[in-house]
């Protein structure tokens, strides 16, 4: 009888997620459907998801493409521009279509460049979300070339998210895939006093590279993300967030796949696809930190916790493996791009026990 561990918990809910459209969205999609029960959406398309109308189309466009033995619940974000209509925010947020608003500081990212460009232009949105209780998740980077890009994260904090809740202390808002131990230490020093009010998201890529993996062998395309990942000190600092079992810290893969065209090419596209692995990634972070017991905490019950939803009664499995399992093959869409799942060369010692095949 193998001695290996093994942990049956609630079907986990990836808070933060990006499925694209189209033949990439349907090529990804039943990889995350397959281990999480919800996620929230990103709504960085092109053109991007700015109201409810075009939310609720997309969630349609998600639904359509799940495939028909697989149940999934996606939960739809609002991409915020200095021009949103706060009417149209609040009216899809109580008829149920929109989950959260999403800050995309302009340029920081992906399709991004529609994004705000004045925290004090959207003043008036941040009071009415204030009032209407709906959630802001962010991007927590400045666009600044004046910053160094490996402070963007650190120079967001200090520069516009402190004044912001000092301004909207009501504001519920997540601060999204953390990358440094100043954001860390900042969550921990102020979500106990936030009354509930203020979390992070932590991805499985985050936790597992520093950023010598983007050097190793030369330059490496598969690793490059943003908010780039940072130093060693940086991630011992989110591990030992993710794994204190606080419950201001959740999971959130920011998954966000490229063709690989895309992502091997002179200017490579930022973003990581992890859904196929990143169970499997935040079980041996966990193992190797000796915090298996708080594993469930972070995947299955503190976003629930947060925003007030509550956990899924379905179950998953995850185990370790004798011997660490090879990666995946490329993934193809129908048009025939390829996708690479992270981490492309490394091998992982855990993984999910499949009941069903995609």
């Amino acid at each position: 009888m193998s001695t290996l561990p093994s942990l049956t918990l609630p079907k986990p809910d990836d808070w933060h997620l990006h499925l694209r459209d189209g033949a990439m969205m349907k090529a990804v999609l039943p990889y995350t459907a397959r281990h999480f029960a919800r996620a929230v959406v990103m709504p960085n398309l092109k053109p991007a998801v700015t109201t409810t109308a075009a939310a609720q189309a997309y969630r349609e466009r998600i639904r359509q493409a799940l495939p028909p033995h697989m149940t999934f619940t996606p939960l739809m974000t609002a991409y915020l521009t200095d021009k949103t209509d706060p009417d149209d925010l609040e009216r899809g947020y109580n008829e149920g279509i929109l989950f959260a608003a999403k800050l995309y500081p302009a340029g920081v990212t992906t399709n991004s460049e529609d994004g705000v460009t004045d925290i004090q232009a959207i003043s008036h949105i941040l009071d009415r979300l204030q009032k209407i209780g709906m959630p802001l998740l962010i991007h927590g980077e400045v666009a600044d070339p004046a910053v160094d890009f490996f402070d963007r994260e650190t120079v967001f904090i200090d520069r516009v998210l402190i004044p912001m809740r000092r301004n909207f202390p009501e504001l519920k808002v997540v601060l999204e895939h953390i990358t440094t131990r100043h954001a860390a230490e900042y969550i921990v020093s102020e979500a106990q006093i936030s009354g509930g009010k203020l979390a992070a998201t932590i991805t499985a890529h985050h936790l597992l590279i520093n950023r010598n993996a983007m050097f190793e062998g030369g330059m490496h395309p598969h690793h490059f993300c943003l908010p780039i990942v940072k130093s060693e000190t940086d991630r011992q600092a989110i591990i030992m967030a993710a794994t204190s079992g606080a419950q201001m810290f959740f999971a959130g893969t920011d998954s966000a796949p490229h063709p690989r065209t895309a992502k091997e090419s002179a200017r490579g596209s930022g973003g990581i696809f992890s859904a196929p692995n990143a169970l499997a990634i935040y079980a041996q972070i966990f193992d190797e930190a000796g915090a298996l017991d708080r594993l469930e905490n972070f995947l299955c019950l503190n976003g629930p916790a947060f925003y007030d939803l509550p956990v899924n009664a379905a179950t998953i499995t995850l185990e370790k493996l004798a011997e660490p399992a090879q990666p995946l093959k490329p993934i193809l869409t129908e048009e025939g791009q390829e996708i690479l799942a992270f981490p492309a060369e490394s091998p992982l010692s855990w993984r999910v026990v499949e009941k069903e095949l995609l």
